[in-house]
């Protein structure tokens, strides 16, 4: 497509991370990024969103919002049983499309009794890793037919850390031998998180996809920059767990999230690459203290370190709730007195904002994003992989993988 110097944006969803892509739209440089309208399940909601970060227009629902012929780009801000439905719409309707982290997942797939979601995933892990797939591949074919961008959003990609490291990596010229990454804090935002019908998944889909991404990419471009051929991975073993189900756990002595509907509340996976590297990722909803961010970098002649959140840039103490009444501080802290870690721009160290700029450019200039379908599609075989090798206690390989030098053994 031609440059532009403006791309329109419709937003689906109206709750916590819409609020999130509202605010770094209005601070993108460089292309404008124009907010026209916003969709959301819930009317009232949406005129509240509207009116709180300055959308134009509320639209019924998602389809009405696709009709529009004012609008470049939509950002699905959804749970993940609609990442499917209405990126396929999106493309459909020619618009480029944001679907943030996981790209898909599975979660019910028309199913008309919920259990069966869980029971699938309980006594069929290898069905349930073949419809995931399947859904994302679909989304990135409707994109390709289309002619439009899919494009995935996955903030840690684009965190100043993460893109420091990179360009350290890359100058340094050694290979990535080792990494670690986790996100943790004590549990999801949304209520439609504890389910398999709706969420698809637990702590490693919702948390851990976000070290997976970034390790992934990580290795693509180091593999494409040494050898002329993207790094990927070829074979996981991972362990799943509820641990809010811990024998002698007293419900008045406990802080963390609970009522999990037979997700994981922690999750952790290994990854073996095709040039005979190794990653750990976990997720967690069991920590409590905040968000933590973290990606551990062991190189052939470098180590780095990525601490998305917190950080030190600013350390306070309040000796009761009260003292920093009203002033925002830290993801999921859970209490504001005593020590904290307040976050001076979450939506800046997050890699959200960056995110948001580099798709906006991305779509106005035609060029092909850093982040997109074919990583959250691999994103998603990892974890599913995880998924089933947990339930089975075995090695799982991944998909078929261009031949190169090394070894995934």
């Amino acid at each position: 497509m031609a440059a532009s110097d403006s791309i329109r944006i419709g937003l689906v969803g109206s709750g916590f991370l819409a609020k999130t892509r509202a605010r770094c739209y209005r601070r993108v440089a460089g292309v404008r990024a124009e907010l026209v309208a916003v969709a959301s399940s819930d009317p009232d909601k949406a005129m509240a969103f509207a009116a709180e970060h300055g959308v134009a227009q509320v639209e019924s629902d998602v389809y009405a919002l696709l009709a529009r012929d004012d609008i470049d780009l939509v950002d699905l801000c959804v749970p993940n049983h609609l990442h499917r439905r209405f990126a396929v719409a999106a493309a459909e309707a020619g618009k480029h499309v944001v679907c943030t982290k996981p790209l898909t997942a599975f979660s019910g797939h028309g199913f008309d009794n919920p259990t069966e979601a869980r029971r699938i995933a309980k006594t069929e892990p290898g069905r349930m890793l073949e419809l995931a797939l399947a859904d994302g591949r679909a989304m990135i074919a409707a994109a390709e037919a289309a002619g439009t961008r899919l494009l995935y959003g996955e903030n840690w990609i684009y965190a100043p850390s993460v893109v420091k490291a990179r360009e350290l990596a890359a100058a340094s010229g050694g290979v990535l031998l080792e990494m670690r990454g986790w996100e943790a804090h004590s549990g999801s935002h949304a209520e439609h998180a504890k389910s398999w019908e709706l969420a698809g998944g637990g702590a490693l889909l919702r948390l851990g996809a976000h070290p997976i991404g970034a390790m992934l990419q990580l290795k693509r471009e180091e593999g494409q920059r040494l050898r002329g051929i993207p790094t990927r991975p070829v074979a996981v073993t991972a362990e799943v767990a509820d641990l809010s189900r811990a024998a002698g756990l007293a419900p008045e002595r406990t802080a963390v999230a609970t009522g999990w509907k037979g997700v994981e509340n922690w999750g952790c996976v290994n990854l073996a690459f095709s040039d005979g590297t190794r990653a750990t990722a976990f997720g967690s909803d069991v920590q409590l203290g905040g968000m933590q961010s973290r990606l551990e970098l062991m190189g052939s002649n470098f180590r780095l370190s990525c601490n998305l959140s917190p950080n030190d840039l600013v350390a306070a103490y309040a000796p009761d709730e009260a003292a920093f009444d009203g002033v925002y501080l830290q993801e999921k802290l859970g209490t504001r007195a005593g020590w904290s870690t307040p976050m001076p721009d979450e939506d800046w160290s997050s890699g959200h904002l960056a995110m948001c700029e580099a798709f906006v450019g991305d779509v106005a200039g035609g060029r092909a994003p850093l982040a997109d379908g074919s990583l959250g599609l691999d994103v998603v075989e990892v974890v599913y992989a995880a998924y089933l090798s947990a339930a089975e206690g075995r090695r799982v390989a991944l998909g078929a993988r261009p031949a190169e030098g090394g070894t995934g053994s």
